[in-house]
């Protein structure tokens, strides 16, 4: 019987595992499709402007999860301040998911790695953290 009993609760932890990921995936989607019908406007900055924050923004990567709500939450504020900031997918993408966790230290989305002067490197966490950073550094 006890063979059994093991198989059973295998069986019973493997039902669950399967739930939570399928109820990810939907809520995902739901989160996804609702980010698509209400973007928010892309804050307007005139083409001077666009020159001159180019060169910030591309010290900037945002690493993700697609179906994130947090990292909706940042990007949703990288279109209302107009920025272009690469999005790496660390989800589905080894390559990213390993630079994450090498680098920044713990695979945590979003992230967002900020090259400073002089090669220093930062990894913010968090997406309110990182929605304000996004606000103080690139106004509009």
């Amino acid at each position: 019987m006890r063979g059994n009993d093991a198989r059973d609760v295998g069986l019973s932890e493997l039902r669950k595992t399967m739930f939570v990921k399928v109820l990810r995936f939907v809520l995902g989607r739901i989160v996804l499709l609702l980010n698509l019908f209400t973007l928010p406007r892309k804050g307007r900055r005139s083409e001077d402007q666009m020159q001159a924050i180019q060169s910030q923004v591309d010290k900037h990567v945002l690493y993700q999860f697609t179906a994130c709500p947090f990292c909706v939450k940042v990007r949703r504020q990288m279109r209302r301040l107009n920025l272009a900031i690469e999005c790496r997918d660390a989800k589905n993408n080894p390559v990213y998911q390993k630079e994450l966790q090498a680098e920044g230290g713990r695979l945590k989305v979003p992230c967002l790695r900020i090259e400073k002067t002089g090669g220093e490197v930062l990894w913010m966490y968090e997406s309110d953290d990182i929605n304000r950073y996004l606000k103080q550094v690139f106004p509009i």
